[in-house]
């Protein structure tokens, strides 16, 4: 069975898992409002995906009435 022999610094520990790094969402311009969105997902500006109205979205104003 293998044993390690000294104990793996933490700049090794870390260049092994450099792969696991977080990155920034990527994202793509809406085709009805031209705001950005992230892909496969209604847009959160105006509520279309593909090419019609998914969801309702609601006005900034209709927010502070409720």
């Amino acid at each position: 069975m293998g044993v390690p022999k000294r104990r793996v610094s933490h700049a090794r520990q870390g260049d092994r898992r450099s792969h696991l790094a977080i990155s920034t969402p990527r994202l793509e311009e809406c085709p009805h409002c031209h705001e950005s969105k992230l892909p496969h997902r209604a847009c959160p500006t105006c509520g279309y995906y593909a090419g019609r109205a998914a969801i309702e979205v609601k006005k900034p104003s209709e927010e502070s009435a409720s």
